[in-house]
């Protein structure tokens, strides 16, 4: 409950994010993207050692990230550049080459790397007010 002439910080609208959040998001996108190229070269060459150490990597970043910023935003950012640069690697290119083999564990790779990022978002703090008296779930 809000003290009377002080509204909860739930009420209060919405800021825009300042240049360093916005700089930490971009960050956390192509830190995404990258570990997304590593985790691609990981999986296939020590399997199944490599991809669980990819899908790892992918879960640190993705909950770091939501730990780091405070919000569920430092989850999406890098999950969305790992997603990104998965999808781009996949795509075969005109000389018949690609990345990805047609095997189990890029399977695995693809749909567990969206699993983890869906479960870190999932776990990152989202907006609470951090007054005294506050209870939650009233």
């Amino acid at each position: 409950m809000s003290t009377p002439g002080r509204p909860s910080p739930l009420a209060q609208p919405l800021q825009p994010p300042s240049a360093g959040r916005v700089a930490a998001y971009l960050g956390l996108l192509v830190l995404g993207a990258v570990t997304a190229a590593a985790g691609a070269l990981v999986q296939a060459a020590w399997f199944p050692g490599g991809l669980l150490l990819a899908l790892a990597g992918a879960a640190g970043l993705f909950l770091g990230g939501a730990r780091a910023l405070g919000s569920r935003g430092g989850a999406v950012a890098p999950a969305a550049g790992w997603t990104i640069a998965v999808v781009l690697l996949t795509v075969s290119r005109p000389e018949g080459d690609f990345l990805f083999a047609a095997g189990g564990g890029s399977y695995l790779f693809l749909l567990g790397g969206m699993a983890v990022a869906v479960i870190c978002a999932t776990l990152g703090r989202g907006r609470q007010s951090h007054g005294d008296g506050v209870r939650l779930g009233k």
